[in-house]
């Protein structure tokens, strides 16, 4: 190991620092790397990757750490690492560049550019010689040809400007369920009727997608949609996808049939899975369901929050640089930690001598029936079974926990600490636990306290007692998602206060007077070679389509027909995507299901708040907004104080007759 550290032992990033002992003279993007490549006439490498990532950590190992391929890159270019969990909006522009050139992309991605940040050539892992080809090929062509090089940067920025433009679209009249109709059948080709999710591998969560699957489902009384979302739900938890022992789940599966995870846990996925398995409870009534997103709860909060009450960002896939490592069991280990009821949970948890995948005689934990099924065929009751899994879950937990663990990416985000905020403070509603509620609010009054900038932003993020990178719009718009959502948790009117003011600098800051979408970056934010718009949803959600519903919602609960219209704006503008590739436009097409059947806006008053809340909670109502107090301003419920318990149901500005009772309530919310 190289014992010289270069400038990345000043990051904060886990990602950077693992580079920090490279022979590679490498940088964090910022000022002094960039004047240095505009001083010396210096191609830039632009080396993207993430703390969780497993080929990130290859390419490291075959070329970063060698010195031969050190000493070309130091030679010929100014290097420049980037998390892009940190800063997505530099990934996103080179990510772009990097699709465009080849078709597609990934990570590591490795992106070369002029002085002024251009992309020129670029690709995702290389082997440690095409590596060495590529950067001498690229070199020469600079030294040699720069108007070629120059050349290539004017098409490929030009291209990266034009990409993903949206231009504004005239009002909808109407939303239609045929507008719905024409969304969901070509989406539900893909569909794994067998295994659930869709039919190909890998296989990822994509728990927006399932989201729209429940509430299309329950709105449009779908069948087909129904059947699959829960499918998808129950295989994924059963799956080795999920971590039966510990709770949360991967980031994907290699297979088809959620067996073998990729095995790194993401903070996202699992504050999004928390909120989902939430949402599926309170529409189906499941065991499982519950039980998966309050396992997943327990594993947040022993594993992956900090002493400010903040969430880590990720664990890695390896330990003892082997994938997996930490999580497979031989037969032979696991027989000795269950002791009695080896033979018994062998087979539920499908434990075989040879192994159950691609690693010799090492097994990962999945299940292939449920509970009462097994109880069953075994002669048990179904709390015996539960009893001896439970205990057996606890022991395995006790010896994996003296296991070399994997990495932890111990920075914290607030996009991805807002999903999780989010999915606690929606399991404290719907499972009664207020727990959850408190562990979501301590992390956000932290985020209001501390990552605050000075005009009355946000910062992305926080390690060391330290925030250092201004907010994008992924941090905004999940953030005021999550207030919003802790609002109808406790009718705390400061969350919504709070939430408003986020969003006027959002307008303020991030409008596009050319289009109804917001930019990625703000005004005053750091220069790159575009601003962007994140349209399409992916694994998270985009800024856009979040930020959007966050307008309609607030604009609800304020009466402001300002950032209604602007919602409405977004949505018509992006509607003709939305059929042509439903799975990458979920969020959008929630919108589109909101616009069809309405917002319920439940407006609770009286003493009785909280047991008519919870009342309410018990029921499956996908499209609505709660609010409740015996005092307020808010225009819906300004001037209905009374002692007595009422509940309003408005909708399109209009409201019915109060009632006194939920099941009355239920009555007036139609479909």
């Amino acid at each position: 190991m190289n014992t010289e550290s270069n400038s990345l032992i000043n990051a904060s990033s886990p990602y950077l620092l693992q580079h920090a002992y490279n022979p590679v003279n490498w940088y964090e993007w910022g000022p002094e790397a960039l004047q240095k490549a505009k001083d010396e006439n210096k191609l830039i490498l632009v080396s993207i990757g993430y703390s969780a990532c497993h080929w990130c950590h290859v390419m490291e190992r075959e070329s970063f750490e060698n010195h031969e391929v050190a000493e070309v890159m130091n030679q010929h270019f100014v290097c420049i690492k980037v998390d892009r969990e940190e800063r997505p909006d530099i990934d996103q522009i080179y990510m772009l560049a990097i699709q465009l050139m080849t078709g597609s992309g990934g990570w590591p991605l490795n992106c070369i550019c002029l002085p002024d940040q251009r992309p020129i050539y670029g690709g995702t892992y290389f082997k440690k010689t095409d590596w060495i080809n590529v950067l001498l090929s690229v070199a020469d062509m600079w030294k040699n040809e720069p108007g070629k090089a120059i050349q290539y940067a004017d098409r490929l920025t030009e291209g990266i400007h034009q990409a993903e433009k949206i231009i504004p679209n005239i009002k909808v009249d109407e939303y239609t369920k045929a507008h719905l109709t024409e969304i969901i059948e070509p989406w539900k080709r893909y569909f794994d009727m067998g295994e659930g999710g869709y039919n190909r591998a890998p296989k990822f969560p994509l728990p927006n997608n399932w989201q729209f699957m429940l509430r299309y489902s329950h709105l449009m009384e779908d069948d087909g949609t129904h059947v699959s979302a829960l499918l998808t739900l129950e295989k994924m938890a059963m799956g080795g996808i999920y971590d039966h022992v510990g709770g949360g789940f991967a980031r994907y599966s290699v297979d088809g049939n959620w067996h073998v995870p990729h095995f790194e846990k993401m903070l996202y996925d699992n504050g999004q899975l928390i909120s989902l398995y939430a949402e599926a409870y309170q529409y189906s009534k499941s065991e499982l369901f519950k039980d998966i997103a309050e396992e997943t709860i327990v594993w947040l909060e022993r594993e992956m929050t900090s002493a400010e009450g903040l969430f880590y960002s990720a664990l890695d896939a390896d330990s003892e640089g082997v994938e997996g490592k930490f999580y497979v069991w031989d037969k032979s280990e696991f027989d000795a930690v269950v002791g009695d009821d080896a033979a018994l949970l062998a087979d539920y948890f499908n434990v075989v001598e040879e192994g159950n995948w691609e690693e010799e005689q090492t097994n990962i934990l999945l299940r292939k029936f449920d509970e009462q099924e097994y109880a069953d065929v075994k002669g048990l009751t179904v709390m015996s079974l539960q009893q001896k899994i439970k205990a057996a879950k606890q022991k395995l937990l006790n010896e994996r926990s003296k296991r070399v663990r994997p990495g932890l990416d111990d920075k914290c985000l607030t996009a991805w600490n807002a999903m999780a905020i989010k999915g606690l403070a929606e399991s404290a509603g719907i499972f009664d636990h207020t727990h959850y509620y408190d562990v979501a609010k301590r992390a956000a009054a932290f985020i209001l306290d501390n990552l605050k900038t000075s005009d009355g932003g946000l910062y992305r993020n926080f390690k060391n007692n330290k925030a250092t990178i201004p907010g994008f719009l992924d941090d905004y718009a999940f953030f005021i998602e999550a207030l919003i959502t802790l609002y109808q948790y406790d009718f705390d009117e400061k969350w919504l206060e709070e939430a408003r003011n986020l969003t006027d600098y959002v307008l303020r800051n991030f409008e596009d007077e050319a289009s109804p979408m917001l930019f990625y970056t703000a005004a005053n934010g750091e220069a790159l070679i575009a601003r962007k718009h994140e349209i399409m949803d992916n694994v998270i959600p985009a800024s856009n389509s979040t930020m959007a519903q966050n307008l309609h919602k607030l604009g609800l609960l304020f009466d402001n027909d300002r950032y209604i219209l602007k919602a409405e704006g977004m949505l018509a503008a992006v509607l003709p995507q939305i059929k042509t590739y439903g799975s990458a436009y979920s969020n959008w097409a929630i919108q589109v299901l909101e616009s069809v059947f309405g917002i319920n806006e439940i407006a609770l008053t009286g003493n009785d708040l909280e047991k008519v809340k919870w009342s309410l909670n018990k029921h499956y109502i996908p499209n609505k907004v709660t609010l409740g107090g015996t005092k307020s301003e808010l225009p819906l419920l300004k001037d209905k104080q009374s002692i007595e318990t009422k509940i309003y149901i408005c909708r399109n500005k209009v409201c019915q007759l109060p009632v006194s009772t939920v099941d009355e309530a239920l009555n007036l919310i139609t479909k």
